[in-house]
């Protein structure tokens, strides 16, 4: 018996079951391989980009700087948001309701957008990783028992039961909750580190934004 013999004995819902583990597995582990990256360089470039920005002489400069230590886009965003308010240009522009606040209020409003997408970029891929995690035990589950619903319904018609009929099936059946453990383990696992790192990254960036504020409401053409 080769290890495909589960594969062709089990219906379209095991096969189906199947394959949606392995398509949730596939998922999961291309968003794990991709944020490990990300958290890696953003962990890096965070720190190094806010370093190079406070020892800028100017905005300008300090958004050339960026450019080359920002690999990830995480910091520059927030840079760029900040300048085109306090920016001498900027008291050209028609008059709105985005422009009738103090300065203070406006730089707050781009650096909370600004800050808002760096975020979502970070979060990217938390739902999925959350949802695989939580989902694919019981997909499994399902998977066992329509195999072992299947398999007994087989032997049934089949006349004499022995165990020795009963427990290959039925171990065969029993692959997919193991199946379905495999795929979200990991899942999990990825999910509440990648967490801890976001939480960090979000901190700094938080941090550096209002420190940003505080720097730009005071003195706008920094």
């Amino acid at each position: 018996m080769d290890a495909l013999h589960w594969w062709r004995q089990g219906d379209v819902v095991t096969q189906g079951t199947a394959l949606l583990l392995l398509a949730m597995s596939v998922a999961s582990w291309v968003v794990i391989f991709w944020k490990a990256r990300l958290m890696h360089r953003a962990t890096a470039d965070v720190a190094r980009c806010t370093a190079a920005f406070w020892q800028a002489p100017s905005l300008d400069v300090a958004a050339q700087r960026l450019q080359s230590f920002d690999r990830e886009a995480l910091v520059l965003p927030l840079v760029v948001a900040a300048n085109s308010i306090a920016s001498p240009a900027h008291t050209g522009v028609p008059a709105t309701l985005a422009t009738s606040g103090s300065l203070s209020q406006q730089i707050t409003r781009v650096l909370r957008d600004a800050l808002h997408g760096v975020l979502g970029r970070l979060q990217w891929g938390q739902v999925l990783l959350a949802t695989v995690g939580s989902t694919a035990p019981f997909v499994g589950l399902l998977g066992t028992v329509w195999g072992i619903y299947h398999a007994l319904s087989a032997m049934a018609g089949a006349g004499q039961i022995t165990i020795d009929r009963v427990a290959g099936p039925v171990g065969e059946a029993l692959v997919m909750t193991a199946a379905g453990l495999a795929v979200a383990i990991p899942a999990v696992l990825a999910y509440n580190v990648f967490g801890r790192f976001i939480g960090r990254i979000e901190a700094d960036l938080e941090g550096f934004a209002r420190d940003l504020r505080e720097l730009l409401a005071q003195h706008p053409e920094s």
